[in-house]
């Protein structure tokens, strides 16, 4: 089963619930495969692993213009046709901008003297590690690649499916996330309750309720705001999974790079709970794969 972990916004707790998640499962005597989706800030490896297995670049194809099979002005098919505009007509020639390509290859389609060659752009470094039951992936994208959702799909193309997967969503609600979502059985969004929290938990519904994607909430640091949040879960139908109490301790741990299952007993429970509610909404999934 897939798992994805997401929230609205950054810093509700949404990293902490995925990989204690996984703490948990592991414990159970279930093989985790854990992918972290967050490759402009990944930081799940600090709490799971020691050190990478293996580390390697990844690249995405990129036009590479033939000039002399190119036709030049009489032609500018592939500049006419590319719609991000990474291919334009200067100086009497075609000229051809990497970082705004999305590889979706058309101007090699419609080019009609093969004259567009594939060249490759580095995107960034894709890195994994195993450790007993967890097999761990994650993501580091190239400092100035604008587009993370490409090595997105290259980690998660590498990842082992085990008996279940966990997904570390990105914060927000754009391209990179609907990217990490992508074929998930399940979607758990963190919130935190506070005004931030509800204003960024609806737009996470959102997305989620129009991809069609099943989901529920955790609330974290339940305690330290006001009831907003559950009166709005409750109006729109949407089940809570669990509700992890504001503790000082807790956070404190978390600074110093440990896991609650470990830290605090009482966490360990309150982790069974969510994944017995993650299971009776799956109709058994969390079993069965």
């Amino acid at each position: 089963m897939r798992v994805a972990v997401a929230s609205g916004k950054g810093g509700t707790g949404k990293t902490t619930v995925a990989v204690n998640l996984a703490r948990y499962l592991i414990g159970e005597g279930k093989e985790v495969s854990f992918i972290d989706c967050d490759v402009e800030e990944p930081n799940a490896h600090f709490f799971l692993i020691q050190e990478f297995d293996e580390e390697f670049k990844e690249y995405v194809t990129v036009p590479e213009i033939d000039t002399q099979k190119c036709l030049g002005e009489s032609c500018k098919k592939c500049v006419q046709e590319c719609r991000f505009k990474s291919l334009i007509w200067m100086v009497s020639e075609v000229l051809v901008f990497p970082e705004l390509c999305h590889s979706c290859e058309l101007c090699k389609l419609v080019c009609p003297a093969q004259a567009v060659l594939d060249g490759q752009r580095e995107i960034g470094t894709v890195r994994h590690a195993r450790k007993d039951k967890l097999k761990f992936y994650s993501g580091l994208l190239r400092i100035g690649e604008a587009m993370a959702p490409p090595l997105i799909r290259k980690v998660k193309e590498y990842a082992n499916p085990g008996d279940v997967q966990i997904l570390d969503c990105p914060p927000g609600t754009s391209c990179p996330v609907i990217e990490s979502l992508e074929r998930a059985d399940f979607v758990v969004l963190v919130t935190e309750p506070t005004p931030f929290g509800l204003n960024d938990l609806k737009l996470a519904v959102e997305l989620t309720r129009k991809l069609n994607y099943p989901f529920g909430v955790v609330i974290n640091r339940d305690g330290m705001g006001d009831d907003a949040v559950l009166r709005y879960l409750d109006a729109e139908n949407i089940p809570v999974l669990a509700r992890f109490p504001h503790v000082q301790e807790a956070a404190q741990a978390y600074s110093q790079g440990k896991l609650l299952v470990d830290a605090f007993p009482e966490f360990k429970g309150l982790y069974q709970g969510l994944w017995m509610e993650i299971n009776k909404l799956t109709d058994g999934l969390g079993g069965a794969r």
